[in-house]
């Protein structure tokens, strides 16, 4: 018998129950994972309050590194004693876990289980946005809303370094200290100014080859008025709400830009992409142009209290859940 989050009815943090469960033997390409620290995340929210809706009763959490304890029949990625990380399915919040094998990757030795539960799901999103999405170069101007959350770091830290000038939002003034830390040219707090007037502003006119927003609702559609010519809106996530009732000819308007809604699980579906995306994450992770930033660690049992704070906009950085 081990310890679990699970989830029988959708709601507020309170139906965040803490109980026993049993986990079995690994079936055919499976492994067990036992838990040495659980990643948690916005999207986490999504699935316990039913916006992203989940068979129930579930366990919630997408992310985690630990130690592989048993393989089923067929796996040859990972064996018994491996330390492992991942972003993938449901089922995070647990102290020992069944999981595809396809979607663990290997940790090398430089990385800490803190800082690799901490990574997975919003390094692995910074990485795809960052070159895949839209493939930042020397010399881009580019706008992350957010810019000290979990991903909005990350962000700021790896734009950065490949050579962009990076402008970030914020909703206050110690948020914007943090986000200047760690890489932002420029700090915009959106609780006081129009953000898009201060991006035109910063840029001389120019404006931005990229945004990036997993606010929503909230920075809709001022997001597009940061946008350059031809310049990528990537909204990502919806912390604000989702976008409503887009209307892909403000597009055209605005100086025919491109819009897209990417997600991870899509550009990680194929494992060559996943271990090649979790390979470029580490290198820059190891390198020390991105670092971590792991503010607040609480127990697996304490999950309720960090999503309180989660939602009430009361967190910087990452949360790990310590098993």
């Amino acid at each position: 018998m081990t310890k679990a989050i699970r989830v029988h009815a959708t709601g507020g943090p309170e139906v965040l129950s803490y109980e026993d469960v049993e986990v079995g033997a690994p079936g055919p390409g499976q492994a067990r994972v036992r838990h040495k620290a659980i990643g948690v995340n916005f999207i986490d929210v999504y699935f316990r309050t039913g916006a992203y809706p989940a068979p129930l009763p579930f366990v919630p959490g997408n992310e985690g590194a630990g130690i592989v304890e048993a393989v089923g029949e067929g796996v040859t990625d990972v064996a018994p004693g491996d330390r492992v990380a991942y972003a993938a399915g449901l089922g995070a919040y647990a102290d020992v876990r069944l999981i595809e094998a396809d979607r663990l990757v290997k940790l090398p030795a430089g990385i800490d289980d803190e800082t690799a539960a901490a990574m997975m799901l919003k390094g692995l999103t910074a990485q795809y946005l960052l070159r895949r999405t839209y493939r930042v170069e020397p010399g881009d101007t580019i706008l992350v809303h957010a810019a000290a959350g979990g991903v909005g770091l990350i962000l700021c830290q790896w734009g950065k370094h490949l050579g962009a000038t990076v402008i970030g939002t914020v909703g206050s003034a110690e948020k914007g200290e943090l986000a200047r830390a760690n890489g932002a040219d420029h700090v915009i707090d959106y609780t006081r100014e129009d953000f898009a007037a201060r991006v035109a502003e910063i840029t001389n006119g120019e404006k931005c080859a990229v945004v990036y927003d997993g606010v929503g609702r909230a920075t809709f559609p001022a997001s597009l008025d940061c946008l350059r010519p031809l310049g990528m809106f990537v909204s990502f996530g919806s912390a604000s709400g989702p976008v409503d009732a887009f209307d892909i000819g403000l597009l055209a308007k605005k100086g025919s830009l491109f819009a897209t809604r990417p997600t991870l699980f899509t550009y990680i579906a194929k494992r060559a992409d996943l271990v090649a995306s979790a390979h470029d994450l580490f290198a820059v992770v190891e390198s020390g142009a991105v670092t971590i930033p792991v503010h607040a660690r609480a127990p697996l049992s304490e999950v309720a209290d960090v999503h309180r704070r989660l939602e009430g906009r009361a967190t910087t950085g990452a949360t790990v859940l310590l098993p």
